[in-house]
């Protein structure tokens, strides 16, 4: 390849060829250390942004956004487990450092105020479900949940930060999940990998479903379920969902009964 060194006999189209090349190095310097992370892994394995974008479930244009455009700023937990599984890397080297690192569609909550936390324990801020309606991200309610740190660690298995209490109204969920329930969500968790319980953004408001992947669909499609054998389920294109957050813990542990922090 001709560099741009004024080499005699270098074609103008060679000079076009190397000078986008030479462009594409640059702009590829000005990515953060995870995105040039995952190109070189992409590189390396043969892979591309729209085969790794349709492997994650998502849609084909998924890591593109990513990496060109910023969006998502970060890579949430189970987009990196499926990734990793992919690339065949360890899930923490697509992982940003936690100083620019915020949970998806969610405003962190201040530093000070009803959101003051002692030592030992995290505050969790409530949605503003009527808020939250509007465009469906999460909205502060002005309240917040205190938890001791151990409880955060071991047994939500989620970092303070992505969490956030989302009050349920409604009978789809029963006997799950009941109207006048709490459930605490990771909003860092995205990508339904696996069958289960998500709150999600339907376009009127927010919904708790159990979400189910159709097996071999083309262009890949999922299927929103409630518990309540009252309301029925239906079938869409997996890139026309918008999940906020999954429920944190274990099953047995979704539901905070009744009453206010």
């Amino acid at each position: 390849m001709c560099r741009r060194t004024g080499v005699v006999g270098c074609t103008g189209q060679e000079m076009q060829v190397d000078s986008h090349t030479m462009t594409q190095r640059e702009n590829d310097k000005a990515l953060d250390p995870v995105r040039r992370r995952l190109l070189q892994l992409l590189a390396a394995n043969g892979s591309n942004l729209r085969t790794a974008s349709l492997a994650m479930g998502r849609n084909a244009v998924y890591l593109h956004q990513f990496i060109k455009r910023g969006t998502p700023k970060v890579l949430g937990e189970d987009d990196r487990e499926i990734l990793a599984e992919h690339l065949g890397c360890r899930p923490d080297l697509l992982r940003h450092d936690r100083r620019i690192r915020r949970a998806a569609h969610a405003k962190p909550p201040p530093p000070s105020g009803p959101y003051s936390a002692p030592k030992g324990y995290s505050a969790v801020p409530e949605a503003d479900l009527r808020r939250a309606a509007a465009a469906g991200d999460l909205e502060e309610a002005n309240e917040a949940w205190l938890f001791c740190d151990p409880l955060v660690r071991c047994e939500s298995r989620a970092k303070p930060g992505d969490l956030w209490m989302i009050p349920v109204d409604g009978d789809s969920m029963e006997p799950v999940l009941a109207s006048g329930d709490r459930i605490l969500i990771d909003v860092s968790r995205t990508v339904p990998v696996r069958p289960g319980i998500f709150v999600i953004w339907d376009g009127m408001g927010l919904v708790a479903k159990r979400i189910e992947h159709v097996p071999l669909s083309d262009p890949p499609k999922v299927v929103l379920k409630s518990l309540n054998p009252a309301y029925d389920s239906h079938e869409c294109l997996a890139e026309e969902i918008r999940v906020v957050g999954r429920p944190s813990g274990s099953p047995e542990g979704y539901r905070v009964v009744g009453g206010s922090p």
